[in-house]
This record gives C-alpha cells, sequence and structure tokens, in this order.
C-alpha cells in the first residue's frame, strides 16, 4: 500500500468525515441506481473505498442484507465500524489496497466505487483493478463507477485524477461489461463548489 495508504491514513485522521471534498449527507444518486438494479435485497454488494460515507448505513435501514467494504485506510474502517457498531456484525470488513488486494473465492453481485478508479493514474494500477473486479463479480452481476468526468476537476485530495467519458470508462472495462446507463452529477462540496461526477453502470457478461 505504500504511501497511498499514508495519505489516506492522514487524511481520515485529520479531518472531520464531513469535511471532505467528496462528502455527501447521503449518497442518492448511488442509492436510487443500487435499488433499481439489486431489487432483491438478499444479494451480495460491496463497496470499493467507502471510507466513511454514509452509503452501508442507508442500505442497512433499506433493508439490505449482504454488504462488505473495503477502504485502503484503517482509520477510515474503525471510524465506520464504531458508527455502525450495532450492525457491524452483518458487514463483512476488509482493510487494503485495491490494486493489491483479494478476496480469495468471494464473489459479488454488485460492485459499487465512488471516487477510487479515479485515483488509479497508471495503467498497471487499473490493470490489478480489472483483473480483481473480473474474478470478483458474479456473472450478470453489476459493476457501478463513480468518477470525475471529462469536464471535471483535474485533483481531488491533492492528487492528479483520470478523467472519464462514457466512451472512455467502457473501453477501460472492455467487452466483458456491458454499458446499462449513465448519468452526470453535479456534486456540491461542503466547500461551496461543484464537481462533475460521472455514474456508469454496466453488467459483468
Amino acid at each position: 500500500m505504500g504511501s497511498d495508504a499514508t495519505h489516506w491514513e492522514r487524511v481520515y485522521q485529520t479531518k472531520n468525515f464531513d469535511s471532505v471534498s467528496w462528502y455527501t449527507p447521503h449518497l442518492k444518486t448511488s442509492l436510487s441506481i443500487i435499488n433499481e438494479l439489486k431489487p432483491d435485497k438478499t444479494k451480495s454488494l460491496i463497496d470499493i473505498g467507502g471510507g466513511e460515507s454514509t452509503l452501508l448505513d442507508d442500505l442497512i435501514l433499506q433493508g439490505h442484507l449482504d454488504l462488505s467494504l473495503i477502504d485502503i485506510s484503517t482509520s477510515a474502517v474503525s471510524f465506520l465500524k464504531n458508527r455502525l457498531v450495532e450492525h457491524s456484525h452483518k458487514i463483512k470488513w476488509h482493510t487494503g489496497d485495491i490494486t493489491e488486494y483479494s478476496f480469495l473465492d468471494e464473489q459479488f453481485d454488485f460492485w459499487h466505487d465512488r471516487a477510487v478508479f479515479h485515483f488509479l493514474t497508471k495503467a498497471e494500477s487499473r490493470q490489478r483493478y480489472k483483473e480483481l473486479l473480473s474474478k470478483s463479480i458474479k456473472k450478470g452481476g453489476y459493476v457501478l463507477i463513480a468518477t470525475f468526468s471529462a469536464d471535471g476537476p483535474l485533483k481531488c485530495s491533492g492528487l492528479t485524477v483520470e478523467r472519464y467519458s462514457v466512451t472512455k470508462l467502457s473501453k477501460e472495462l472492455g467487452y466483458n461489461f456491458k454499458l446499462v446507463g449513465s448519468k452526470i452529477e453535479e456534486h456540491h462540496t461542503p466547500f461551496n463548489t461543484t464537481q462533475e461526477f460521472l455514474y456508469c453502470w454496466f453488467r459483468r457478461t
């Protein structure tokens, strides 16, 4: 994990969960797409780089049963475990770098990634991510990835990001993932600025 883990540990140790640029009280766009594509709440979902977001809180309240999370920051995972202490036993917790991780033989019906993939600016990192994705998502399962759009910011949290159009992201994932839909979202940060996100969702063929 190296310097990436150090960076994110510093972020989560020094900033309040609601004072980072990607914070929003509820991930309404993600929740809407998840509930449309995964009406069966017994199907499994993993949140990639969930940090301290409220996605799992809201999914639990909505009755989703098979939930997992991975984040590179031990501080973020500990914070979320404490916040969800009454439900912590219902969640499978993973701590590690998604480009170096293995879920062993576990597979998921739904893969949710809001603002992780666009931090992978090196081709080899994206390749390792895609290899894990291909291994870990069930055939017929769904992948929802949200990145900065082609008109979005060049950096986030002081790090350079890779911006995407629908075509670019579809090409990046490859022919095993069929584009189902896409949406542009204007995200309003806690600092009264806006960031343009691109949401794309795919089905594993």
